[in-house]
This record gives structure tokens, sequence and C-alpha cells, in this order.
């Protein structure tokens, strides 16, 4: 690959120290970046490790189950200073928004009585704006979670069941940042970086950090700064598919990243959408996607604490796929 040669170059000298004084990890596993699970595989998890059922037929709520005013309180035991720090991008920055799908504001200004509004115009889904899907968002052979019918349960009236509401409560919990540049000794990963279960891994154990069930797992990829430092560059990096059953493993409660999670040629010849498919259709993890954890993560690292306080709230729009966010973390 062209772009972001001399980072991919970086990301492979594993023995170095990163600036902040901590040991970079040995990465030699995931040194060659090649795709770490096959069709046969995914397709096992999506049965093997769903949660359909786990909580009743009527469920709505997915994973979110597992976020109980216990696990709420513990996360608010992780409060040390009270610095606060947004998780989510501007929707538009020195480079623009999505050139697909642009962001539009429509000043509304009147003179007389003097009056100033605006109209935000947002198609908010892909892979730019700061937005939490739905669990109605996805689809995987004819189904969305909990095994209703697609067809069925998904029209021009919206999402008849599982819809952004189901969070309309908002979500508190405790929230995991692992920071895979951090970990890597480079400052951002390179378009087409593939993430593994391995670098969680590590993460932990250096960090001592710990993914419980009830938690947002949060991935830093060190996509906003490669934006500003290569904007030209085309692509981002992404979870490789072998980490999917991580999700499971943890009862990992929702998920999200400064990406929109997917890698190029996940599983060659296969689906490009696996992250959502199996943390949206299987275990019924609603996505954070596009986050900015550039601040948090240099919160993180000058305090030392890669656990924090996260909350978020939805827009509440009826039988919608998903809205736009700005998540909050608590230190």
């Amino acid at each position: 690959m062209r772009i972001g040669a001399v980072s991919v170059a970086l990301a492979l000298a594993y023995s170095v120290v990163y600036p902040s004084g901590w040991t970079v990890h040995s990465q030699s596993g995931r040194a060659a970046n090649l795709p770490g699970a096959t069709q046969e595989q995914f397709e096992e998890w999506m049965t093997e490790r769903s949660n359909w059922g786990r909580w009743g037929q009527d469920d709505h709520l997915g994973a979110a189950n597992l976020i109980t005013p216990a696990k709420r309180l513990q996360a608010m035991a992780l409060v040390e200073t009270g610095e606060t720090v947004s998780l989510g991008h501007d929707v538009t920055d020195a480079v623009g928004s999505d050139p697909n799908r642009p962001f539009g504001l429509n000043m509304i200004i009147s003179f007389g009585p003097d009056r100033i509004r605006d109209r935000l115009d947002i198609d908010y889904h892909g892979g730019f704006f700061t937005h939490l899907d739905a669990l109605c968002h996805v689809v995987y052979d004819g189904k969305i979670y909990n095994g209703h019918d697609f067809r069925e349960t998904v029209t021009e009236n919206g999402c008849e069941h599982l819809g952004i509401t189901g969070l309309q409560d908002g979500v508190v919990t405790k929230a995991v940042l692992v920071d895979v540049p951090r970990l890597r000794g480079v400052p951002y990963l390179a378009p087409g970086t593939r993430v593994y279960r391995e670098d969680i891994e590590a993460w932990e154990e250096q960090t001592g950090a710990r993914v419980e069930p009830g938690d947002v797992l949060l991935i830093r990829t060190g996509r906003w700064a490669q934006r500003s430092a290569e904007t030209s560059a085309a692509g981002t990096s992404g979870m490789d598919a072998s980490f999917l059953p991580f999700l499971a493993d943890r009862d990992v409660a929702l998920f999200g990243g400064d990406t929109a999670h997917e890698v190029r040629d996940n599983i060659p010849g296969f689906d490009v959408t696996v992250v959502h498919k199996f943390a949206i259709v299987a275990r019924g993890v609603n996505l954070f996607d596009n986050l900015d954890l550039e601040k948090a993560a240099e919160t993180a690292a000058r305090l030392r604490r890669w656990e924090f306080l996260f909350m978020a709230s939805p827009v509440r729009v009826p039988h919608g796929t998903g809205s736009p966010i700005n998540p909050v973390a608590v230190f």
C-alpha cells in the first residue's frame, strides 16, 4: 500500500518504546496484517455466539441488558477528577464532512422581530458522522436481532421493533479505551491496518484495564489524527473479524471506535460488514461509529487511567435506525 507507507513501516517496528515511557508489546503474530477468520467460522459464530432469546422474545435492549444498576454504580465510582471529555467528532471539520452525504446547516434569520434559528440536514449513517446504531439497523440472512423478520419489522414507517428509543433512558456504564497506536508505538494506524483480539489483550496486560461484562469497549485507531496529518489519504483501519468472539467471551454491552469498524477484505470474497452483522444481529450490541477518541486518549494517558464513566443519550426518534450522538467520558 502506498498511502501511509511510512506509518506501516513504523507499525512494524515493534521493539520501540513509546514516548510516554511504556514498553510496546511484541506484535509478531499480527505483523503480516492478514485476515484471521474464515467465512465458515463467521457463520458458526453468528449462531453459536448469538444472544437470541437470552432475555426473552420481547427483548428490545439486547446486550444493553448487561448494564445493570450495579454496573452503573461501579462506573460512577471510577470518577476521580471530574474531568469531562467529548467522544464525538464535529459534523464537519477543516477537511469537510462526508463527501457523499455532506452535512447541511441552513440558517433561518429574520429581522423585526430579530430571530435566529437553523435547520440541520444530516444523513448520519456511514463512515464519517459520530452516531449510534439501533438494533434494527442491520440485517443478516433476512433477520434482525432476536430473530425478527426484516421485511415484517422495517417498513417506510420505520422499525416496528428494536428502534433507537430502546435506549431512550441513556447509556451509563464503564468504558475501557484501547489505544492501539499507543500500543504499537505509532501516532495512528495506516489505512487497511487490522486490529486483532491480541491487541486488546496485550493492552489489558500493559495497562491493567480489563474489559468486563456490561462494559463499553472503545477502540482508538488514530483515524482523526491521520486525517489531520494526511488529508489526501483514503480509507481507514478496522477490526479483523477474528476479534468478534471477544465480544461474546467478555459479554460486552456496547462497542465503539473512531472508525465504522470494518476493514477492507475482512473476510476475502465475503460480506464487508461482518463486524456490524455479528455485533448487532447476533449479539444485540449497539455500535458507536466514528467516535473521536483523540482527547480522551490524551486525558487517559495523562491520568494513566483507561477505564472511566461513559454516558450517552440518543435522540428519541420513534422507530429510528439510530441517532447522531455526542458521548461523554468522565474521569
